[in-house]
């Protein structure tokens, strides 16, 4: 399938599955009268192969070490990266962000690496499942910073275009995505 027709057919996924009407309180705290829930799209094989597909197309210039983000939404993304990466030729690891480190065990804040492994000076993109002012996402910035890592960009499914690029723009990250809001509306 063409790029432009994995992107149609995304849109048509996404459309069907994940966005909706009625109001709505957004994790940043606004009110809204449309929502996506990118859940039920991450999770079916066509909506989860087209956006590793779509994502993997999007980053595959950037020479990057590790594709991760917080916890939930970043999750599904990460892995089905990952794995399209690897059939690729080209590797890119993943790993999550915990929004609260476990209160046992190891009490990690970043997981999915192994004992030695660390994201000191490695390349990184942050992925999201849709961003509205970018604070979730900065979570996973700010926790990837604190562990040494180079946040190259962050990345979103969906830019709710409510900020998120000016939230990005200052902290001197490079800010994209695969659709916006205004595509669904």
């Amino acid at each position: 399938m063409s790029k432009s027709a994995s992107r149609a057919r995304l849109h048509e996924i996404i459309r069907k599955r994940s966005f909706g009407r009625g109001e709505i309180t957004l994790a940043s705290g606004r009110k809204s009268n449309f929502y996506f829930n990118l859940k039920p799209t991450m999770l079916d094989p066509e909506g989860a192969a087209l956006l590793a597909e779509l994502t993997y197309e999007a980053l595959k210039d950037e020479k990057l070490d590790y594709v991760g983000g917080l916890e939930m939404g970043a999750v599904p993304l990460a892995g089905a990266i990952a794995q399209l990466s690897w059939i690729k030729g080209h590797p890119i690891a993943a790993f999550f962000v915990r929004k609260k480190p476990k209160e046992h065990g190891a009490r990690l804040a970043v997981e999915g690496l192994v004992n030695g492994e660390s994201l000191q000076g490695k390349r990184i993109v942050i992925v999201e499942d849709v961003t509205t002012t970018g604070g979730s996402a900065m979570k996973a910035v700010e926790a990837v910073r604190d562990v040494g890592g180079n946040v190259a960009l962050v990345f979103t499914m969906v830019d709710r275009e409510e900020g998120a690029e000016d939230t990005f723009a200052g902290a001197g990250l490079t800010f994209r995505s695969l659709y916006r809001a205004s595509e669904f509306l």
